[in-house]
């Protein structure tokens, strides 16, 4: 009877014992990342536990783990954070509910799908290699793509282009109906030039009007953005690459002081603001625009109006370029010489 009493204390004390353990605080003393393989079990994922000082006993784990959650197999791989002294229950509890530690890769618009990807390729957290084949130009939304560890670059970019996809098709559906452009690929292509023109929010809409006006009219867009893409396509222009004159008689493909109507595709990857813009325009008389010294642009309707803000644009170069000691470069588009809306790129 004694042996039989003194085996129950023990049972009970041994229980007891393990409940403790396993809701007390652990032994981290510092937060922690904690990486749980595809395809691992709560044996193994025990045992890498305690082998990183994460838990005090591996068995505790398990088998606490085990008939709290009633099935072995409802841990969720990926790379945890785990907090200075967290209870093994709380970690259990952490590690099923598959609330991973997530990463971000920032694309910003206006990028093109090349440098797009050229940025998923420097992530240094997503795995696998990008395509050998490019998406077209214009198909990837730019955003913010959260992901967690193990997430492959060929999934990011697949996000990325279904999410411009829908949307793209969501502002189309929606879109002025006496729009000049007729197809999904002529209103991404123009709301990648008015992306590549502006990054003022209250512009946008007035910018898509000129280059709609100038469509309506049959004038040339003339756009630099598209010079520059002629030139170097989707690896973008060297930063100490200025525009010079000459370029704007270089034929290419997307050069809009060349060509008429709209380049061949789109230039970059506008965001959803410059396709609401395209979708939807101002109202305006105006074929022309050039910066205005504030990050801005001048609209005008006439020539002799266009010509007189390029003059007020050359004399603040002029005493920016004296008040820093250096000298104009010429080779920018622009000018009162011609019919169309130079910028100050």
């Amino acid at each position: 009877m004694t042996l039989i009493v003194l085996v129950s204390v023990v049972a009970v004390a041994a229980f007891y014992y393990v409940i403790s353990a396993y809701q007390q605080p652990g032994p981290l003393t510092t937060n922690t990342h904690f990486v749980v393989p595809d395809g691992a079990g709560l044996a193994q994922i025990s045992q890498m536990l305690e082998r990183n000082g994460i838990v005090s006993d591996a068995r505790v784990f398990r088998y606490m783990t085990a008939s709290y959650l009633q099935k072995e197999q409802t841990l969720k791989a990926g790379e945890y954070e785990i907090k200075a002294g967290m209870s093994m229950k709380d970690i259990a509890l952490l590690l099923e509910s598959g609330k991973s530690i997530l990463y971000s890769v920032s694309m910003p618009e206006g990028l093109t799908v090349q440098q797009m990807v050229k940025r998923l390729a420097d992530d240094p957290i997503l795995e696998g290699p990008v395509p050998n084949e490019l998406p077209p130009e214009g198909s990837l939304r730019p955003d913010t793509y959260k992901f967690s560890r193990g997430t492959t670059r060929g999934e990011i970019l697949a996000q990325m282009r279904a999410a411009q996809e829908k949307l793209i098709d969501q502002i189309w559906a929606k879109r002025d109906p006496d729009l000049p452009i007729k197809t999904k690929q002529e209103f991404v292509t123009l709301a990648s030039i008015v992306e590549k023109e502006t990054g003022k929010d209250d512009e946008r809409a007035h910018v898509a009007s000129v280059f709609m006006n100038r469509l309506n009219k049959g004038m040339r867009l003339q756009s630099d953005p598209t010079i520059l893409y002629g030139l170097f396509g989707g690896a973008g222009r060297p930063a100490d690459r200025p525009i010079m004159r000459s370029d704007i008689d270089k034929q290419t493909p997307f050069n809009t002081y060349q060509i008429k109507g709209l380049p061949p595709t789109p230039i970059a990857n506008p965001g959803r603001a410059a396709l609401e813009a395209v979708a939807n325009p101002w109202r305006t008389n105006d074929l022309y625009f050039v910066a205005d010294g504030t990050g801005g642009h001048a609209f005008a309707a006439t020539l002799d109006e266009h010509n007189a803000n390029v003059r007020r644009w050359r004399k603040i170069e002029a005493e920016r370029a004296n008040a820093s000691g250096d000298t104009l470069n010429g080779g920018s588009p622009g000018g009162a010489d011609a019919e169309k809306p130079p910028k100050g790129n």
